[in-house]
């Protein structure tokens, strides 16, 4: 029934709607599922279907074990449709009006306690290469907070050993975040002893080959020393940065301190962590509440 319209919806979708390739294939593959449904139904013409019809397969999404954001897209692809069918006078009424997609789970971030960090970061043997390295990437990830691009990104000249700083550049934006001791004193090792031919445009953190560390080589490190840990817990990038910013909030750090540091455009994005607090010196502020500064 609805796939009669499938070319003209899709142009209507690329067109006017200017959705992106990717959203473009997403929508017409979850056309062809709800029309799948329908026509399961026997419902006689377009039409016919009411509000009624649509929650009944969004729960059968949901039954399905769909996730909430998937669940989402769905009833979003559904209202563009019935958008389209409305000004091309094919319906007489949206049948997607007051329908709400399903509000997603709240889920807390994995975090590591002071003392489980603390282990991770002492299990590289610094005295070889990989080892120097490695404990440079984990002290810089955990002193930071920097997302996986972030540090993947650096170039030897982004550290600044003498004011204890990270510089970032990202498109026409720029940020400083400052590190403490002990991931300076990490990252002069690995550099004084296994990068000093190095030129400064390099890359900060290299594979064997010498080549910048991919996001694949800094899970793979990661992992590896997760495994020695034994913890229940799922040890990711994303983990050392949650608990970068909660050992901060925990320790005294206003909430803002914390966003300007992980580089948050909005405020919202970083009260999963904690409640907002008054604005203070950034500096002053890392040095007296991050575990290892």
């Amino acid at each position: 029934m609805i796939l009669k319209i499938r070319k003209d919806y899709k142009n209507y979708i690329e067109t006017e709607k200017k959705l992106k390739k990717n959203s473009v294939d997403a929508y017409v593959r979850d056309l062809e599922s709800f029309n799948d449904y329908i026509n399961s139904l026997s419902i006689p013409s377009i039409n016919e279907i009411n509000n009624t019809h649509i929650i009944r397969y969004l729960l059968n999404l949901q039954r399905d074990g769909k996730s909430t954001s998937t669940i989402s897209r769905h009833l979003a692809s559904i209202r563009c449709l019935f958008e389209y069918l409305l000004n091309k006078s094919i319906i007489k009424e949206d049948p997607t009006l007051n329908l709400r997609p399903p509000r997603k789970e709240k889920k807390s971030p994995i975090i590591l306690t002071e003392d489980e960090v603390n282990k991770l970061l002492d299990l590289p043997d610094i005295s070889t290469q990989k080892g120097s390295r490695d404990k440079a990437l984990l002290e810089v990830l955990y002193a930071s907070g920097l997302r996986v691009s972030e540090i993947n990104s650096l170039n030897i000249e982004d550290i600044d050993l003498k004011q204890g700083t990270i510089k970032l550049y990202q498109e026409d934006s720029f940020r400083e975040v400052p590190m403490g001791r002990v991931a300076l004193d990490s990252l002069s090792n690995y550099l004084k002893n296994y990068r000093k031919d190095s030129l400064k445009d390099e890359p900060l953190f290299i594979n064997y080959s010498g080549e910048r560390l991919t996001r694949q080589g800094l899970w793979k490190i990661i992992k590896g020393y997760a495994k020695d840990l034994s913890l229940k817990k799922s040890i990711t990038p994303q983990v050392l940065r949650n608990s970068f910013a909660v050992h901060l909030l925990r320790n005294g750090a206003d909430i803002k301190t914390v966003q300007a540091i992980l580089g948050h455009s909005d405020v919202a994005s970083t009260q999963v962590y904690t409640f907002l607090a008054e604005d203070t010196n950034l500096r002053e502020v890392y040095n007296n509440t991050h575990p290892r500064a």
